[in-house]
């Protein structure tokens, strides 16, 4: 079984901010408007490649993602190695993205509450940047809106994402960080 899991915050005034890229990721790939709601997040089951696989967004706002995301965990029996967590970064640029695995948050707080509540920090990333605006407070920054072009260009890469999700799905995390931060670079 396979953990997907997009962090964002819930609530209409934050759907097209920087912060809510792994919502906005997950709703494009799913093509679904029903979701079901469990352990604080929102969810959706499907099978691919016969293989059970869990999408969630947690309602928990962003410093409190791990809360609903170790809820899954525990309850489904998921292995580290079988989650990945679809976020934002302000320290790459817009249009590039990184697959990681076994690294720090990084000031982000959605990831600084999952490695808390999960005890690791080896479950897989993908990192999606959406640049950063030094002359602003961060927090603002963050919870500030995509401007048009900014969603286009990152709807350009939702291609990419598809295919990553599919290939962390199906080969792990391993194989795909070298076939997408390869091509990515």
């Amino acid at each position: 079984m396979k953990l997907i899991v997009g962090l964002g915050n819930p609530g209409k005034e934050y759907k097209d901010t920087r912060h809510n890229v792994g919502f906005l990721v997950l709703d494009n790939y799913l093509k679904v408007d029903y979701w079901q709601e469990k352990f604080n997040a929102l969810y959706y089951e499907t099978k691919i490649n016969n293989e059970k696989v869990l999408f969630i967004k947690p309602l928990t706002y962003m410093n409190l993602s791990g809360d609903a995301v170790v809820k899954y965990v525990n309850y489904y029996d998921i292995m580290i190695d079988d989650i990945l967590v679809i976020h934002d970064d302000i320290d790459l640029n817009l249009g590039t993205y990184k697959i990681k695995k076994n690294s720090s948050a990084g000031g982000h707080n959605g990831i600084k509450s999952i490695i808390n509540r999960l005890g690791t920090d080896e479950f897989a990333r993908l990192k999606i940047g959406v640049s950063h605006n030094r002359s602003m407070d961060t927090k603002d920054y963050v919870l500030g809106s995509l401007s048009k072009s900014d969603k286009e260009q990152l709807m350009k890469l939702q291609l990419d994402f598809d295919k990553i999700i599919e290939s962390f799905i199906i080969n792990g995390t391993d194989k795909t960080m070298n076939i997408f931060n390869t091509k990515n670079k």
